[in-house]
């Protein structure tokens, strides 16, 4: 299992698929899904020649829970941690629903040249058809 974790002692788990070298694409997911939820854009984005990251939000999936930290400024810092760990430059950040908050918040807290583009969806099926 690959996890992260955080300064404050929590364990994030996520995924990671695809050459190092190209562009990668970080998938935020609405509030009651896991990592496992996106395997099908993963492979279909790893055809496409990216490197797709998923992680479940702290309280969910294979993600530690906590009692603490249940809200956007802390989940963006998990991000924050997980981009700047895995040194993600140049992203592209893809949220549904809830995950959509989490790019944004993410995006307005995050350094130079992590994140080029942002995505945020309405809908969990199709969106990549």
């Amino acid at each position: 299992m690959t996890t992260l974790t955080t300064q404050e002692g929590n364990r994030i788990f996520y995924k990671d698929r695809g050459p190092r070298e190209v562009r990668p694409i970080m998938s935020y997911l609405d509030w009651p899904l896991s990592a496992d939820d996106r395997d099908n854009q993963m492979l279909f984005l790893l055809g496409k020649d990216y490197r797709v990251i998923a992680h479940d939000r702290r309280g969910h999936g294979r993600t530690e829970q906590t009692d603490t930290g249940n809200e956007m400024d802390t989940y963006a810092s998990d991000v924050a941690e997980l981009v700047r760990e895995l040194d993600l430059k140049d992203a592209v950040h893809v949220g549904h629903s809830t995950g959509g908050g989490r790019v944004i918040r993410y995006i307005a807290r995050s350094g130079p040249g992590r994140a080029s583009k942002a995505a945020l969806m309405g809908k969990t099926r199709g969106w990549l058809k």
